[in-house]
């Protein structure tokens, strides 16, 4: 398995897992592994294109940089809710009904940035 199926298994098994996390009412490690699915599918994406993917701020840019060669603006938009969910994760200031309406934008982006693989 190359590095880049490797973090497309990740981002795919921490979405999984960030589902059960907020079934059983662990909304901390619930945001944490949805961050960690969008982040990892920006890795395989970044990786599959030579770009850097080593450091928060490179995971971002990478995110940027793939909303710009796609022209998608939403998949910025997406992004930045990806990071509210890791920000959530240190600092618990996310309601359950903000979760709950902000899942669907953290999925959506991971399988649009894996389908991109």
């Amino acid at each position: 398995m190359t590095t880049i199926q490797k973090h497309a298994q990740t981002a795919r098994e921490f979405l999984d897992a960030a589902g059960r996390e907020f079934a059983s009412g662990d909304n901390l490690q619930g945001s944490e592994k949805l961050w960690g699915a969008a982040a990892h599918a920006v890795m395989a994406v970044a990786l599959q294109r030579g770009w850097p993917c080593g450091n928060h701020y490179a995971i971002k840019a990478a995110a940027d940089r793939l909303a710009g060669e796609l022209d998608d603006r939403q998949l910025v938009g997406n992004f930045l809710v990806a990071e509210q969910f890791h920000a959530n994760f240190y600092h618990d200031f996310m309601e359950a009904g903000d979760i709950q309406r902000a899942c669907p934008f953290v999925i959506d982006f991971v399988d649009r940035v894996l389908n991109l693989i």
